[in-house]
């Protein structure tokens, strides 16, 4: 893989799909918040800390924490696009939290002094970078001796229908392979779905007692368009698979899709799927 073509395109689709998932931003942050409010409990943010959010986007999870480090404390929430940086800064100025500072940074190069941080917190961001190993090595440069990293990062598919199916479906009738788990070291949203590949890139970067655990969600729907529209709003490489077909494939794939999401839906008046993530606590 060509990492700086790859990031590239990375922060490209993130720019194109800012606004989409501003337009999401609250049903992600309602249907999600079992997921950030467990980052937050295990960072254990305290008064006149500082914290920090990589890959931040809206910073649901760095704006929680913010609440926590008052008086006092200090919330650093970084990302690499512009565009999603744009709902971080939206968000915090509607809740007028003090101590709150926004950065365009990477992941990957983390443009902070070291051991200045008290937790360094990351949701869904690792395993869709070129090199998480050198994320984390700077993390651990970063966060002072004792300090936490928390992260999370999706389960299997199989265990994730919201996108398994979509995935799925689009490989079929763009007559690609049929998608499977990704091959270790390969940016994907399921690239760290094992709990002991996480266990172990915590290790390679110096931190300490990993601990590894599962938080399920459920995410709700009005009904199949409207889970349809949030996926095309979020995933800029959906739009960019389904534009390869014609109009009448991409009825055919609506078809196709809307019947496996009703068969996996929790409800039968809407759309409910559930999902799952690993949620991870390691120290420096």
């Amino acid at each position: 893989m060509d990492h700086d073509a790859y990031r590239k395109l990375s922060i490209e689709r993130w720019e194109r799909t800012a606004s989409g998932w501003g337009a999401q931003r609250e049903r992600w942050s309602r249907d999600t918040a079992p997921v950030s409010f467990r980052m937050v409990e295990l960072a254990d943010p305290q008064p006149g800390q500082t914290i920090v959010e990589l890959a931040c986007g809206a910073a649901d999870v760095g704006l929680l924490a913010a609440e926590l480090v008052r008086p006092g404390g200090r919330a650093i929430l970084t990302d690499a696009a512009e565009g999603m940086l744009d709902l971080a800064k939206a968000r915090a100025a509607e809740l007028e939290l003090p101590g709150v500072e926004l950065k365009a940074m990477d992941a990957e190069w983390i443009d902070l002094p070291a051991a200045s941080a008290d937790a360094i917190l990351c949701r869904w961001g690792f395993m869709l970078l070129a090199d998480p190993g050198a994320s984390l090595r700077d993390c651990r440069r970063v966060l002072r001796p004792g300090g936490r990293l928390v992260l999370a990062a999706w389960a299997p598919s199989h265990e994730n229908p919201w996108q398994e199916i979509a995935r799925e479906e689009v490989a079929r009738f763009t007559e690609q392979p049929p998608p499977t788990e990704p091959a270790a070291g390969v940016p994907d949203m399921f690239a760290w779905r094992d709990p002991a590949t996480i266990a172990t890139a915590l290790q390679d970067a110096g931190f300490v007692d990993p601990h590894v655990e599962q938080v399920d969600m459920t995410l709700r729907y009005d009904d199949a368009d409207d889970w349809w529209d949030t996926l095309l709003d979020m995933s800029g490489a959906l739009y960019d698979a389904l534009v390869q077909l014609t109009p009448e494939q991409r009825d055919e794939l609506r078809d196709a899709v809307d019947a496996r999401a009703r068969e996996a839906s929790r409800a039968e008046d809407r759309l409910e799927l559930p999902a799952r993530t690993n949620v991870a606590m390691a120290e420096a």
